[in-house]
């Protein structure tokens, strides 16, 4: 068992100065922190992997497929695989948890 405080995760994440932070892996799923700071662009493109995002803080929006949906702290969103996505209008800077299920890049040729 392992048990993570979100603080140390953030501290990690800023020390490491990527966007994405990854801090738990096993054979059937990943977990990382990504954070994008306000009016930042967000690089992303489709997954070869199903995702979750739990918006810990911040306000933007997220296009999925073509359409955007406000999120702001609690917001909780679902993207399969190969579904382009993408954060963006971000008007107070974004703490996303992210769980990759197969782990992240593992089913990438």
């Amino acid at each position: 068992m392992d048990v993570f405080e979100i603080s140390q995760i953030i501290d990690e994440q800023a020390r490491g100065g990527q966007s994405y932070h990854e801090f738990l892996r096993s054979n059937d799923l990943s977990v990382g922190l990504y954070c994008l700071p306000a009016g930042a662009t967000d690089p992303q493109n489709p997954h070869t992997e199903d995702e979750v995002y739990y918006m810990i803080q911040g306000k933007g929006v997220v296009a999925i497929d073509g359409q955007d949906r406000p999120v702001k702290e609690g917001s909780t969103i679902f993207v399969g695989q190969g579904v382009e996505h993408r954060f963006h209008s971000i008007t107070e800077a974004l703490t996303i948890l992210v769980v990759f299920a197969p782990p992240r890049r593992s089913q990438a040729v």
